[in-house]
């Protein structure tokens, strides 16, 4: 059964579903927001689906927005992770719910959503939107994501936002993607700086401060160097 409202918050606050106004989003740059990429067939009670609610808890108590694919699964663990974290009701869940015949309507967990008719306009929004994108368990759909935000930014058609993959399955297939494209020179060694490589949530977690503390500071992203959960701005930066 999904987690229910009443077992996440104490006297939980009732949520109005708002329609995402995307220009009205993009121009409060106040807002820092983490996308979070999942499989929507990952149901609770799975250990995958503790993690990303866990990961999303996080998010949600350092007033970051999150904003998902508003479904089921992993999706709705970041979303309703997310509701239980942000107990003061600072930061904003947001989905981008895409009608489906056997899903068409958002989690119970959304504050702002948009339902979308096709893959590709939606994925154009997460680039719009996110500031950091984390890549949690998934299949075609989150390999999907995970590519189309590395095309644009490996060709300079976003500024840069760094890609957080977490889990072995993701560790193994970009060492697959440097072993069969790096020696035939099908991609540069510089085409990997925007990929992040997490083993738990607390690596994780570090990243995303970190890119907060440079979106703060300089008010763009750029390259970090982690070793684990230690992440440093190198003084020399490939612009």
């Amino acid at each position: 059964m999904p987690v229910k409202k009443e077992e996440l918050v104490p006297g939980h606050r009732k949520i109005k579903v708002q329609a995402l106004a995307l220009k009205k989003e993009l121009r409060r740059k106040q807002r820092f927001r983490v996308a979070i990429f999942g499989s929507a067939r990952v149901k609770p009670g799975d250990k995958v689906y503790k993690q990303v609610f866990e990961l999303a808890e996080m998010v949600g108590e350092k007033g970051y927005d999150v904003v998902t694919g508003g479904g089921p699964g992993l999706m709705e663990a970041a979303n309703a992770g997310h509701f239980k974290g942000d107990k003061l009701s600072k930061a904003e869940s947001i989905g981008l719910v895409i009608k489906l015949p056997w899903e068409n309507r958002g989690n119970d967990y959304l504050e702002i959503q948009h339902r979308y008719k096709h893959f590709s306009k939606r994925l154009d929004t997460f680039l719009e939107l996110s500031d950091v994108m984390v890549v949690t368990k998934g299949g075609i759909g989150s390999m999907l994501e995970l590519f189309y935000m590395w095309q644009h930014l490996q060709v300079f058609l976003v500024g840069y936002k760094p890609i957080i993959l977490i889990g072995k399955m993701w560790e193994e297939l970009i060492d697959w993607v440097k072993k069969t494209t790096l020696p035939e020179k099908l991609v540069s060694p510089e085409d990997f700086d925007f990929i992040y490589i997490a083993k738990n949530n607390k690596e994780a977690m570090e990243m995303i401060k970190k890119f907060r503390q440079l979106d703060k500071t300089e008010g763009k992203l750029r390259k970090i160097i982690c070793k684990g959960a230690h992440c440093v701005i190198p003084k020399k930066i490939r612009e």
